[in-house]
């Protein structure tokens, strides 16, 4: 059963479904664009806002947009809203717009946004589909820019641009390269699996069966629907 209400949407897209951490979704900009903090909170609330805006259209819309040509009506509707928010970025942010040059208009493929608009926002009411695109746009930012930070602290001694390490650092500049990128991602998904493992037996295994594993959680008394 769907849970509605914005708390437990918002808790859902932080916590219990982070699409980064746990779905492990929108890795292109995850691994690319997250080598400066500054960098990954721009994305993050740059989906976020395509995220609820899309999934709010997509939901008032759900009855009227045919079955047969729903993808390439969500994908029209996204586009929209990254069209608005490029310009926006373009006029007003002129650095965080070439920082993250072509990964902007690559959100309106973002498997985030489409996978939310399919499986929640052309199924359940407007205002509770805005709640999830907020609840999934903010735990999108939350993860990349906690790994953005991590990489920009070990790569160049900064966070926010701020000097964080002693002059007498000597960065690893490999954090803030591609392979930096997995190796911040494996340690940090690796920290939530270890969290996950404290959490009472019930609630490890609703997470194990939303992440697909229902084949080999071995309870008999479960069945996914």
């Amino acid at each position: 059963m769907k849970q509605n209400t914005p708390v437990e949407r918002l808790y859902n897209g932080i916590i219990k479904e982070n699409p980064t951490f746990v779905l492990v979704l929108g890795m292109c900009p995850t691994l690319a664009v997250t080598t400066a903090a500054i960098n990954g909170i721009g994305m993050g609330l740059t989906t976020t806002v395509v995220l609820m805006m899309s999934n709010l259209f997509i939901s008032l819309l759900r009855n009227v947009i045919p079955d047969k040509v729903r993808m390439p009506a969500y994908i029209v509707i996204v586009a929209s809203f990254v069209t608005m928010v490029q310009l926006l970025l373009q006029g007003f942010i002129p650095s965080l717009y070439d920082a993250l040059g072509i990964y902007i208009p690559l959100i309106v493929v973002n498997c985030i946004i489409l996978g939310r608009a399919e499986a929640y926002a052309s199924k359940n009411p407007p205002i509770p589909s805005l709640f999830d695109g907020m609840g999934m746009g903010l735990g999108f930012t939350l993860s990349i820019t906690i790994l953005a930070a991590f990489r920009e602290l070990i790569g160049a001694g900064t966070v926010f641009g701020v000097q964080v390490m002693p002059k007498a650092y000597e960065p690893a500049t490999i954090f803030i390269l591609a392979p930096g990128a997995f190796f911040v991602l494996a340690f940090l998904a690796a920290i939530r699996a270890k969290l996950q493992d404290k959490k009472p037996e019930g609630e490890r295994h609703e997470i194990h069966c939303m992440e697909g594993a229902c084949a080999s959680c071995g309870n008999k008394s479960c069945h996914k629907q």
